[in-house]
């Protein structure tokens, strides 16, 4: 890293930092409505329902009374099972309002899962829409966990729960000042992926949103008023990319589901300035349109180093990594003006308020250039997990938080992640990472998915085995066996090129997209069944 560049991401922390906080996310939206009062805040376009800052802080206000109203108290722990619709937003920041705390729970939920998540995480209340209605009953066919007037119920008739709408009519008005939490009080218990076991609540407060939400809108320097946001509300983007928008005076744009296809139609038709790049949208097919667009910045994760450049050269935007994860929010980011560290594969330096350093299994610092668990600390981060003093004590070593990931640190600071520590593959004494195989077999363009995990084995102790799924429209005779096993030793050591290929048609998922490995891994007692064998030259 250059000096000149050095200082610039030294002054930019200090001046980040330096910004007060507001005194909780209610006050926040306080200060944020006094400056843009009339100016439009949200935008929710598939449905056609937005407002402006103003009427945002009075459904917020009224949605507060009236979850008062119904019994949520400072502290109460609220399921909410809603879509991407206007009433998500404003119920968390209800919520807020009253210094209650929010329990995102992801609408796919089945029974199971929904009785898992209320409670561990001891919810009193659910907001629900109607359309989950079913799995809510389901589980109360089994095991009904809540009060019948604690289920509030969007869109509903009151017969399953007592009706959002209703409530909203007819709840007093609030008297007296709001509660005043404080930064470091609980906001939300958002559950991670879960991609082993059950998931784990985070304990996330104000001052983590906050910090994230600042962060998010000052890192670029650009002024990003048009966000986009089309990743789903119960998941963790979309909560800051409300805020990074409101700290910048902009403008939330939401859509309803997420779509590759439609995605740079949505980034034209509302002047989109800053988004979360899927990479997915790569694979769609060039288009004449694709640099007709006004995006001054995206943020990209995970891209191999070719497609990274690709990517700025197709669209003409700044494309920029990072890494954060629930646990801490922003924890690296890449300089917009670390121009020449484009398809490094590295993802930047620390953001502000957090420190970062790559250890060995004791916890000491590994040399430059060695590989080791990246640490994080900081103000903000998860107060830990709720309820899990046993994950507490193994994430948390001397207030750094072990994010689980292996990195690598350059002499000039930046940070390249390798793979995660428990998604490594032992072959014949080497250590293969599964995210760098995975980076490889999406290069060839008909390929829209790939895992990579470990196939028990007699000599090696473990092969490579590749799962792909094609895109849309492509057989598999244009990705045969052959041709995918020639890229791999092309562009990998021997001894990580895949032996074993299975074809799908599509890949288990976590709550929060990402592959769920562990699923794979329990499906068939023999992974080796239905895949190709480089090797042996055979289809198993």
């Amino acid at each position: 890293m250059s000096q000149s560049l050095l200082d610039h991401v030294a002054a930019l922390r200090a001046r980040i930092e330096a910004t007060p906080f507001a005194r909780n996310l209610g006050a926040f939206v306080d200060e944020a409505v006094a400056r843009n009062g009339d100016a439009t805040l949200w935008t929710f376009f598939d449905d056609g329902r937005g407002a402006t800052y103003a009427e945002a802080k009075t459904r917020i206000d009224r949605m507060a009374e009236a979850l008062a109203h119904a019994g949520v108290r400072q502290g109460s722990h609220v399921g909410v099972m809603l879509p991407n619709v206007p009433e998500f937003p404003t119920t968390w920041l209800a919520l807020a309002r009253l210094g209650a705390v929010m329990v995102p729970i992801n609408i796919g939920y089945m029974a199971r899962e929904l009785h898992y998540v209320l409670t561990d995480s001891e919810a009193s209340f659910l907001v629900i829409d109607r359309s989950c209605l079913p799995t809510l009953e389901a589980m109360n066919a089994e095991t009904p966990v809540l009060d019948p007037d604690h289920v509030l119920v969007l869109g509903g008739d009151g017969a399953s729960g007592r009706s959002v709408e209703a409530l909203l009519r007819d709840a007093p008005g609030w008297s007296g000042p709001w509660p005043e939490p404080t930064l470091d009080d609980l906001m939300n218990i958002q559950y991670t992926s879960g991609t082993t076991g059950f998931p784990k609540g985070c304990m996330l407060t104000h001052r983590y949103w906050l910090t994230l939400g600042k962060v998010a809108a000052m890192r670029g320097e650009d002024e990003c008023r048009r966000i986009l946001a089309a990743q789903p509300f119960y998941y963790m983007d979309p909560q800051w990319l409300l805020l990074m928008a409101m700290y910048s005076d902009g403008q939330l744009f939401v859509a309803r589901k997420a779509s590759s296809s439609r995605f740079m139609d949505w980034v034209r038709a509302y002047g989109i300035e800053y988004c979360l790049f899927p990479g997915v949208v790569q694979k769609e097919p060039p288009s004449p349109l694709d640099r007709a667009h006004k995006l001054k910045r995206v943020s990209v994760f995970g891209l191999a180093k070719q497609a990274h450049a690709d990517l700025e050269q197709r669209f003409g935007v700044v494309a920029r990594e990072s890494f954060g994860m629930t646990e801490v929010g922003s924890a690296l980011f890449m300089p917009r003006e670390a121009t020449d560290m484009v398809g490094s594969g590295a993802c930047g330096v620390p953001s502000p308020f957090r420190e970062a350093k790559v250890c060995d299994e004791d916890g000491n610092v590994v040399p430059t250039g060695e590989i080791g668990e990246l640490c994080i600390r900081g103000p903000g981060i998860l107060l830990g997990y709720y309820r899990k003093p046993e994950a507490n004590a193994a994430s948390f070593r001397d207030g750094w938080f072990r994010t689980g990931d292996l990195f690598r640190r350059d002499e000039n600071g930046f940070h390249y992640i390798v793979g995660r520590v428990k998604d490594m593959i032992r072959r014949s004494g080497e250590n293969i990472a599964a995210r760098e195989v995975e980076a490889v077999i999406r290069e060839i363009d008909e390929i829209a998915e790939a895992a990579a995990v470990g196939v028990p084995d007699e000599r090696r102790g473990q092969e490579v085995k590749a799962y792909i799924v094609l895109k849309p429209g492509v057989d598999r005779a244009a990705v045969p066996p052959e041709r995918f096993f020639a890229h791999c030793e092309a562009r990998l050591a021997r001894f990580k090129v895949p032996r074993y290929l299975e074809y799908r048609e599509g890949l288990p998922k976590t709550p929060s997209e990402k592959i769920a490995k562990q699923r794979l891994v329990d499906e068939k007692p023999d992974l080796r069944a239905d895949s190709y064998d480089r090797v042996d030259a055979v289809w198993r």
